[in-house]
């Protein structure tokens, strides 16, 4: 007699944050093989690409790639090559070599060099260079990369490309936010308010698609509105302030993670780069008005 598909969620800790798995349509034990094998390809790319792991890809780059070139990982190696193309065809924006600005700023460990000391007039496309054999270079011994806006997103992708691998019909993977899903039905995700995490602004229906989202943090104590943001204007070293926060989806989350980025400090004028990456936008500027890119579907904002 066949066994009736079951379903199966599953959270853990990771990528610094709460990591949520769920699948569904398979026997028992055939969801609970998969999804710790999802689980695993999560923890997998946090162990290579965590600034803050010392044996980490992202930590042997940041010690010893400016003196000779740093083999990685294939799926470090991924993720550096999809960020130097977003670098590119942002126009800059997208930057993975903002991490001494953060350092200065306290927002990542180590050393808290001044901002000033990140190289002036080399952008990451000349900084990084990718090597045959996996292998990577810094043109720069003050060159430093952080990949915290990108691969939580890939993470998800990972995670979302093991349960397919392993037959699971239906999947959704959720990593504090940044998400995907598949399977025949679609999924109501609510959007919230950046200023006031309580409010929902409205449902979106994802069907074999990624949400993430970006804001500044939320000050619960300091009443209305949300602490500086931690998106890094490239151009200024400055936090990006005109915004308060940004959904993305697109085909893939770690496009649709990075692209919160782009959107948190372009506003409107990343419409054609999201267009290019088949992606779609829902944004609150920092005046509370709220702006969607045409192709936007489902979108359905609360009065």
């Amino acid at each position: 007699m066949a066994i009736a598909p079951d379903s199966l969620r599953r959270a853990r800790p990771l990528l610094g944050t709460f990591v949520e798995i769920a699948a569904s349509g398979r026997p028992r034990s055939e969801l609970e093989a998969a999804v710790d094998s999802a689980f695993a390809a999560v923890a997998k790319v946090h162990r290579l690409m965590s600034f803050h792991e010392h044996e980490s890809d992202v930590g042997r780059l940041n010690r010893g790639a400016h003196a000779r070139p740093v083999a990685v990982d294939a799926l470090t190696f991924e993720v550096l090559r999809t960020s130097l193309d977003l670098h590119c065809r942002s126009g800059g924006i997208f930057d993975l070599t903002i991490a001494p600005v953060l350092q200065a700023m306290g927002l990542l460990p180590g050393a808290k060099p001044d901002a000033g000391s990140r190289s002036p007039g080399l952008p990451m496309a000349d900084a990084i260079e990718l090597l045959p054999d996996r292998r990577v270079r810094f043109r720069d011994s003050g060159v430093r990369i952080d990949l915290g806006g990108i691969a939580k997103g890939f993470a998800v992708d990972c995670a979302i490309e093991t349960l397919r691998n392993c037959g699971v019909p239906n999947g959704l993977v959720n990593a504090g936010g940044d998400l995907a899903a598949f399977g025949p039905n679609s999924r109501s995700v609510y959007i919230r308010d950046p200023s006031s995490p309580h409010r929902l602004l409205g449902p979106v229906e994802l069907k074999d698609e990624a949400l993430a989202s970006s804001a500044g943090p939320h000050d619960p104590f300091g009443g209305a509105g949300v602490l500086d943001p931690t998106i890094i204007d490239p151009r200024t070293s400055e936090p990006a302030h005109c915004v308060r926060g940004v959904s993305v989806r697109a085909a893939s989350c770690m496009i649709a993670d990075a692209l919160t980025k782009v959107v948190m400090i372009e506003s409107e004028t990343a419409a054609a780069l999201l267009r290019d990456y088949g992606a779609a936008a829902l944004m609150i500027a920092a005046n509370g008005e709220i702006w969607m890119t045409a192709d936007w579907q489902h979108a359905c904002l609360a009065a």
